[in-house]
């Protein structure tokens, strides 16, 4: 499978269209990266590029850009609404396909190294490549702006930038890179001039303040339009909607007498973040993704059945692989399969259940059930094949024979130890999927008890073929760190899905 990443620079200039095409114009320069989007905003001063590619692609295309940044920006002469600290303010690197989070770290660390090389410009990483604690959340980082870090740095060691420095450079200041899961810039605008009402709403919904999970939000002013915004980052959207930080807004603007003028999304988007939006304000019965005419027909050129009658033709390469006296897929595919579709069956009484309107507080109780199943069976499902290649990477590493007997014997260890931990990470996400499975039986109509029970089958049956392959895995494995916290968190998992029985057990007696 090609490896495919997204980078989502963000320039400090938002006026000049010549400049930010400049800019543009050095990565479209470079072979294997396809720049999707742009947006310009005179208000905030800022530009917002999003490009995918080969990593290395990517990779050398930001480079370039950071290059032309700083040779057209000086953040001595800019001001905006939005805050930044560098020409390039930030570069998140995010995965794509083929790619895995811990990938994307390496590649927003390789590239911050070579930003200090080639430009000298400092850097600090944020997200999932900080090197700090301190260093997780962006704001943190850019506390102060370029005004009030260039003078903090050269005093105050804990402002330091992760490489280079310490002094910012003079005129493109720090670049801050990073990597993350894939984040929505998303912005509600409201019907007032008065700065002071958005910075209150903003402090009501984002996480840090009290408000809603994965959500980041600042009031700015927008003086070209005479209104201000509340401008939010939604980190994880599966989990926290664009639909519920949209109204969680209007209900506080409203307290204020506020109305909501209009909201705009900051370059691109999921296609599932606006299917999720739709089905909640339209609510829509029975909706599948699958409706969507655009997916049908990518679907019918791809040679993927549409009917539900195609669906065994679908199963059946896997369903045979399976069966084969071929080493993979095999039991912690299936067990991967099994959570996934339990996780699903799961989505499925939950939607059936909200069919019936039920009362606000358990609507917004099953919207969080069903946010987290869905997850958890993507998860699930993308470790179908994760599981699969983990082991093949064992027989590869067993094969390989341009290594000396030391070399070779690490190698497997190493791949052993990798193939240990997806069944686990498997068993970990399944149980998750079974004790959500248990919380809802008192949530859902009778009528769709079989199909959660059926999931939770599924679930225990996976989760025991999970925790089996991790056994397997770890057998004659010699000790040391890595190991023994597998064990840990294999033997945790064990106690919770035996206590689990012993709840269920005790249920069925006092019903009996």
């Amino acid at each position: 499978m090609q490896k495919i990443v997204e980078c989502v620079p963000n320039f400090s200039e938002g006026r000049d269209a010549a400049r930010v095409e400049a800019i543009v114009a050095s990565m479209r320069e470079v072979a294997g990266v396809w720049v999707l989007d742009r947006e310009m905003d005179a208000d905030h001063n800022r530009s917002v590029v999003t490009l995918a590619g080969e990593p290395e692609a990517v990779a050398e295309a930001v480079l370039r850009a950071v290059g032309r940044a700083a040779e057209l920006i000086d953040l001595r002469q800019h001001q905006g609404a939005h805050p930044r600290v560098g020409a390039t303010d930030v570069v998140p690197f995010v995965p794509v396909q083929g790619i895995t989070l811990e990938e994307c770290v390496a590649l927003a660390h390789r590239v911050g190294r070579k930003i200090w090389e080639r430009y000298r410009i400092p850097v600090y990483f944020y997200e999932a490549a900080a090197l700090r604690a301190d260093r997780v959340n962006l704001e943190d980082v850019r506390r102060g702006q370029f005004e009030g870090l260039r003078e903090e740095v050269l005093r105050n060691f804990e402002r330091v930038p992760d490489v280079g420095g310490p002094a910012l450079h003079p005129s493109a200041g720090a670049t801050i890179v990073g990597a993350r899961k894939f984040l929505i810039a998303y912005n509600v605008n409201l019907g007032t001039g008065d700065l002071t009402v958005a910075q209150k709403i903003a402090r009501a919904v984002r996480f840090s303040s009290g408000g809603l999970r994965f959500v980041k939000a600042m009031g700015v002013e927008l003086k070209s339009r005479g209104i201000v915004q509340v401008s939010m980052n939604l980190t994880d959207f599966e989990q926290t909607p664009i639909y519920r930080a949209f109204e969680l807004v209007r209900r506080e603007a409203e307290r204020y007498g506020v109305a909501v003028v209009g909201s705009e999304i900051v370059g691109l988007v999921p296609g599932r973040a606006l299917e999720m939006a739709a089905d909640f304000y339209l609510r829509l019965e029975n909706f599948q993704p699958e409706q969507i005419f655009e997916r049908r027909l990518a679907a019918a050129l791809a040679g993927v059945p549409a009917a539900p009658g195609g669906w065994s033709e679908t199963l059946a390469p896997f369903l045979q692989a399976l069966g084969s006296p071929a080493p993979t897929p095999g039991g912690g595919s299936a067990a991967a399969l099994a959570g996934a579709m339990a996780a699903r069956l799961g989505c499925k009484v939950i939607l059936l259940a909200l069919r019936k309107k039920p009362s606000r507080d358990l609507q917004e109780r099953l919207e969080e059930h069903l946010t987290e199943l869905s997850r958890a069976a993507t998860v699930l499902a993308e470790a179908v094949a994760r599981d699969a290649a983990a082991f093949e990477a064992v027989l590869a590493a067993r094969r390989q024979r341009t290594l000396d007997a030391a070399a070779r014997e690490q190698a497997v260890l190493e791949a052993t130890q990798n193939a240990a931990r997806v069944p686990l990470e498997v068993a970990e996400r399944t149980l998750e999927v079974l004790e959500r499975l248990r919380q809802l039986e008192p949530k859902i109509p009778p009528a769709y008890g079989s199909d959660l029970r059926s999931g939770e089958a599924l679930a225990a049956a996976g989760l025991r073929g999970a925790l089996e392959n991790v056994a397997i895995n770890l057998e004659g494995l010699p000790e040391n760190e890595l190991v023994r916290e597998v064990r840990a968190r294999a033997a945790a998992v064990e106690e919770r899905f035996r206590r689990l029985g012993e709840v269920a057990r005790e249920v069925r007696d006092a019903e009996q």
